[in-house]
């Protein structure tokens, strides 16, 4: 996919700019429209949405819904359903020294947005930041992935035939269209990707001063406990790891099994493995393929160290690896080192809960958090360890509540989006103290007259 030339950012992001200072774009009314005609876009596109992730990362239709059509859709509803509330100025208390002053707080757009999204579920990571920006009332230039190019193609075809270009505009590209894009000026950056490029667009963006949002990723733990209920752990485990071909940000990296049930839960992942994609997994139109070549040869690579009990085939030709448990794990393993993003679960144990905490802690802080076992323990292990979000005796199901932030920590990103967050995440929460006329108290001139009185009043 060609790069986009320098010249043509630059008038894209110039045209948004005259645009977003007409203030059209804050009208509620305008902003409710604009959800409503992304909406009818969707609905529109769906089936060459639905093709275009079969072409690029060989999706099924209905994972395809659930993982990308339908939380994107569910946003939008939810944003339709509450705009008028979040948007509406908020009255907040005034203290006593400040009477009779009245508080309150508007929220404003930020102005123009360059949001990024990756290829391991493009359509969701851009359309649904895209959701935000539009609620919050700003313009946005959308930068989809060069690795998912069927699905890139069918998105700008989308934006471009609903949405006027100077309030929301594609542009193609891969790494030089990127640097390009960072270099410009922009009033919020939206990122979802690796840590080591969200170093580089932090770098940049610090240039002009630009808030970040940074969506990361990282190793997110799996600790099983020796009270889990194996049979549900197994079957959740299996789900979270497998969905996109391990190609998710919040999937299971690795997996901290108690010694006492690690063979047994190690079987029982496999065999919900085979329940859920059949005895010939390549076959299955259910199991997603590899992005590409050069992630194909870094995951191929890490199947080097280990045993392995599950798995452990490749076909190059069709970006095919079978879902593979790697057991015998050392923390100084390749596969320990960096964020996984593929169909490989190595496993690792531990005799006592405060190892597997001890080792989570000594890494970087993680997106993602699991725990199967007893509530009580649970929440000791929660209050010991950190993460951007989690699940207790499940996976994944915690980015599907659009009422809850979803965001890093750390390492594994910063900033929050999903419901009413996106749309803060793209506004400025603007104070504002309104002071009457008919009455001037000279407690805060100078030479402070009456001073022992405010004094009191601030003790």
């Amino acid at each position: 996919m060609n790069d986009t030339a320098e010249q043509i950012i630059v008038d894209k992001l110039e045209s948004q700019r005259a645009y977003f200072a007409t203030h059209e774009t804050q009208d509620i009314r305008f902003r409710l429209t604009q959800l409503r005609q992304l909406r009818q876009a969707i609905d529109q596109y769906r089936e060459k949405i639905e093709q275009a992730l079969w072409v690029d990362l060989h999706k099924s239709p209905e994972e395809a819904f659930l993982t990308e059509i339908s939380i994107v859709t569910g946003e939008i509803d939810n944003h339709i359903k509450h705009l008028k509330k979040w948007a509406k100025p908020k009255r907040v208390s005034t203290p006593i020294q400040l009477l009779p002053s009245s508080s309150k707080i508007i929220y404003e757009p930020l102005g123009v947005a360059l949001i990024v999204a990756p290829w391991n579920y493009p359509f969701q990571l851009l359309i649904n930041s895209l959701v935000g920006a539009i609620s919050a009332g700003c313009c946005s230039i959308l930068k989809p992935s060069p690795d998912a190019p069927t699905i890139a193609r069918v998105m700008e075809e989308m934006i471009h035939e609903h949405f006027a270009p100077e309030y929301v505009s594609v542009v193609q590209g891969g790494r030089e269209t990127n640097t390009r894009l960072f270099a410009q000026r922009f009033d919020i950056i939206f990122f979802t990707g690796s840590p080591k490029v969200g170093k580089v667009v932090m770098e940049a963006a610090a240039k002009h001063l630009t808030p970040v949002v940074l969506e990361l990723g990282g190793k997110s733990p799996c600790i099983v406990d020796a009270d889990a209920n194996l049979d549900i752990a197994a079957k959740r485990i299996a789900w979270g790891k497998l969905i996109n071909a391990g190609q998710t940000c919040i999937a299971p990296d690795y997996l901290l099994a108690h010694q006492s049930v690690k063979d047994e839960l190690l079987d029982k992942v496999a065999e919900n493995i085979r329940s859920m994609y059949g005895p010939d997994i390549q076959q299955s139109r259910f199991y997603p393929r590899i992005v590409s070549e050069r992630a194909m040869e870094r995951l191929t690579g890490l199947l080097e160290q280990g045993t392995i009990h599950t798995g452990g085939e490749v076909d190059t030709s069709e970006k095919y690896i079978a879902p593979t448990i790697i057991d015998d794990v050392s923390p100084d393993f390749r596969i320990m080192q960096d964020e996984i993003f593929g169909p490989i679960l190595p496993v690792m144990t531990f005799e006592h809960i405060d190892e597997a905490i001890e080792y989570v802690n000594k890494n970087e802080k993680p997106l993602a958090f699991y725990y199967f076992g007893k509530n009580k323990q649970a929440k000791e292990v929660l209050s010991q360890t950190t993460s951007g979000g989690g699940c207790i005796n499940d996976t994944l199901m915690h980015i599907a509540n659009h009422h809850m932030p979803f965001g890093g920590v750390g390492n594994s990103g910063t900033g929050n989006y999903h419901g009413r967050e996106s749309f803060l995440a793209f506004s400025n929460q603007r104070s504002i103290v309104s002071s009457p006329t008919w009455i001037d108290l000279p407690f805060k001139y100078v030479p402070f007259k009456y001073f022992w009185v405010l004094k009191k009043i601030l003790k």
